[in-house]
């Protein structure tokens, strides 16, 4: 089953969408990767979802991607006296490690960390920013404050803190125990929330070993701030638009997204582009306008996946939600404008034999409108690099890796097959053009570009390009 777009569609499961008959539904509509979210899973049933995936990803014989999303740090105030407090703009508001009920004056807050770490000036965000303070008097157990907006606060609400760096890594006791878990069961990718510096990433990445990507979630200020060196020690990126929302201007957040999807494309990692995309049809079985020009945006500006959160999760039209996004991308692609601006946002290849070899193949692939390039991949980053170039017609990548194949699915533009290597330079090239006719990436009398790493085998090789002519066999003519 091939997908007529190269942008790919990341679906989230959930009470709407847990049954293996409803996960087939949603990748025949046109879910690439699912995602399960560990804020709202059980172990058990995260197990229960990874083998109903794996039941659908044998029926249609295609590799699908599994990404299993942290929780994260949920920083939270205490309860209040009555369950809840009216505030004035203006007056003062306490923060205190007090766990007695909180009133009008005060709350206990159970962080000792941003007790300790929040200055004079910070800015705290209560209940997604409907309630804002700011930090006027600071001792390490007490964070005095001055409301600036908003005029109450209830039991349990959450805390950002746009301003304030927290000394505490990005893992919780419960993220390590589901990382343990979802790592055994085998998921593909591992997303991590409210990442804020490079070193939040070095305690999964030494849990992982190996066993999954990872995916850096960039949805607080001080992240942004250092995207650079995130990106470089990301296996991939989740522009997380929600919290950055909450934590920055909303008017800012179009820019962010933009700078963040063309940075990652820049250094050849996946990026995604998340929440809200079609809120509304949570409970409408049509989007509105402007949720349109939302998708539309992320797919004109390369990005290799937009995602879905509660619309397939928990809403009452998942798989309409898919296929509305796989038409919106569809035609997106489409526009003759799309080539252009995905052209004109090209980085200047990496001096690595890679990267030189799929820079040759995309232009000359578009020189002598070949029908697809074919690049064998084992690790999967020639695969990357391929899509990197973002070339305007199919690319087939070819592994003998399972879970090789089942990473790639979330990149854009890559048309991930299982299949064992070939032995020898001529039996490559025969099952690379092999497989793009029986893929209907390409037909007899047409020709393939393919790339791949001689000797045969070799990892991280990549250093051979061949146009091949496809014979009426099917098979190599040239």
């Amino acid at each position: 089953m091939k997908r007529n777009r190269r942008v790919k569609i990341l679906a989230t499961l959930g009470p709407a969408s847990s049954e293996e008959t409803v996960i087939r539904k949603l990748f025949e509509a046109g879910a690439d990767v699912f995602r399960i979210n560990m804020s709202h899973t059980s172990h058990d049933m995260m197990r229960e979802l990874v083998v109903r995936l794996r039941n659908v990803e044998k029926a249609v014989g295609r590799p699908i991607g599994i990404l299993a999303d942290l929780q994260g740090p949920k920083l939270r105030v205490g309860t209040f006296v009555g369950d809840k407090a009216e505030l004035v703009v203006g007056q003062t508001f306490t923060l205190d490690d007090d766990p007695t009920p909180g009133d009008t004056s005060r709350v206990y807050l159970p962080h000792p960390e941003i007790l300790e770490a929040v200055q004079v000036g910070h800015r705290l965000l209560i209940d997604d920013g409907r309630l804002q303070l700011r930090a006027v008097k600071t001792d390490g157990r007490h964070i005095e404050c001055v409301v600036v907006a908003g005029n109450r606060i209830s039991n349990r609400k959450g805390v950002s803190l746009p301003d304030t760096i927290l000394a505490t890594g990005a893992l919780t006791d419960k993220d390590r125990a589901d990382l343990d878990a979802v790592l055994a069961e085998g998921v593909d990718w591992v997303a991590l929330s409210f990442i804020q510096r490079p070193e939040d990433l070095a305690e999964a990445r030494k849990v992982a070993r190996g066993r999954a990507s990872l995916m850096s979630k960039i949805e607080k200020p001080q992240a942004v701030e250092r995207l650079d060196e995130i990106i470089e020690l990301s296996d991939a990126i989740m522009v997380a638009r929600g919290d950055l929302g909450v934590e920055l201007p909303l008017e800012a957040v179009p820019g962010i997204q933009k700078r963040i999807t063309r940075a990652a494309r820049k250094a050849g990692k996946p990026v995604v582009v998340a929440t809200q995309m079609l809120e509304s049809m949570i409970s409408a079985p049509v989007p509105t306008r402007a949720e349109v020009s939302d998708v539309s945006i992320a797919v004109y500006e390369g990005a290799d996946a937009v995602m879905l959160s509660a619309e397939s999760a928990a809403g009452d039209y998942p798989v309409e939600a898919v296929e509305t996004m796989d038409r919106i991308a569809v035609q997106v692609e489409r526009d003759p404008l799309y080539a252009s601006i995905i052209s004109a946002q090209r980085s200047t290849p990496e001096a690595t034999g890679a990267d030189a070899v799929s820079l040759a193949a995309r232009q000359m692939a578009e020189t002598l409108s070949v029908a697809a390039i074919v690049t064998y991949t084992s690790t999967g980053n020639t695969g990357l690099r391929t899509a990197r170039e973002r070339p305007l017609l199919p690319i087939i990548a070819l592994s003998p890796k399972v879970a090789t194949a089942r990473r790639l699915s979330i990149a854009w533009g890559l048309h991930c097959v299982v299949t064992e290597d070939a032995t020898d330079l001529e039996g490559m090239v025969d099952k690379a053009c092999r497989v793009a006719v029986e893929q209907e990436q390409a037909r007899p009398g047409e020709r393939v570009i393919v790339t791949a790493g001689v000797p045969l085998g070799t990892p991280g090789a990549t250093n051979m390009l061949r146009i091949a002519y496809i014979g009426s066999d099917g098979l190599s003519a040239v």
